[in-house]
């Protein structure tokens, strides 16, 4: 017989157990749980990316109380116009102004998708005809600026100049709120994905509530910072249409603010 079939198996290290290696990755999964749990924002980071961000989902449409009071200081600046700068008949444009805004109720309880559409083609209309008649009392004053005719007092030229001015960032805060992923009542269905508009609480969710979407009040202020900032600041334009909307918007307030202002200047000297 051969030694290695008499001899006996030498004795050797015993096989290692499967346990340990399995004890380190329990305790290398608890360390990362523990990692998790000490980052407060970890858990809203994975219920979003789980539910989606609000502006992403069907949501309930947005009050309309904003709108509201922004239409109705239209109304009241488009009358308080000078005469000579304000489109005639005077009372054509305000009483446009509020069939508009009887449009924006009867819209929210409209609940027939062919009225709703039918709604926001005249809403989309009225806002078109309030921009056009903005845009000709910014004509006229401009006109009056480079001739030195019209307003000869710095106080009633700058009043002039600041209603036709708040009045541009009402009309535009429309266009913005009416257009922005298909207008209040494509944006509370969650139809469209994509935003014309980011805003800052769509690139960073924790900073922000779960449920944020932007609202009138939001679409007004990105009116108010382009007329101001003659650029956009924190709200971005990502669509064709924005970006044109927007640089439509900085001209005219670009010029009717140099122009009055200088012209103000011009007859306190």
């Amino acid at each position: 017989m051969t030694s290695d079939e008499t001899d006996p198996p030498e004795d050797g290290p015993a096989p290692e157990s499967a346990e340990p290696a399995e004890s380190v990755d329990d305790l290398h999964r608890l360390i990362r749980n523990l990692e998790h749990l000490a980052d407060p924002w970890t858990a809203v980071r994975a219920a979003q990316g789980q539910v989606g961000a609000a502006w992403r989902s069907v949501t309930r449409e947005e009050p309309r109380v904003q709108v509201t009071i922004a239409i109705s200081v239209a109304i009241v600046l488009m009358l308080l116009l000078p005469s000579r700068v304000a489109n005639h008949p005077r009372w054509v444009l305000p009483g446009l102004a509020a069939v508009l805004l009887i449009g924006v109720f009867v819209a929210k309880s409209v609940r027939s998708e062919r009225r709703s559409r039918l709604l926001r083609i005249v809403s989309l209309s009225l806002i078109a005809v309030m921009s056009l008649s903005n845009a000709t009392s910014a004509g006229r004053l401009i006109v009056d600026l480079v001739r030195a005719q019209g307003v000869h007092q710095p106080s009633q030229l700058l009043l002039t100049g600041a209603s036709i001015w708040f009045t541009n960032v009402i009309v535009f805060g429309l266009w913005y709120w009416q257009f922005d992923r298909g207008g209040p009542v494509e944006r509370a269905a969650g139809t469209r994905p994509y935003p014309d508009l980011m805003f800052p609480q769509m690139t960073s969710p924790e900073l922000a509530p779960p449920d944020w979407e932007p609202g009138f009040v939001d679409y007004f202020y990105v009116s108010f910072t382009n007329a101001t900032a003659f650029s956009p600041t924190d709200v971005l334009p990502m669509t064709r249409w924005a970006k044109l909307t927007m640089l439509m918007q900085s001209a005219i307030s670009v010029m009717t603010v140099a122009l009055v202002i200088a012209r103000a200047v011009n007859i306190l000297h």
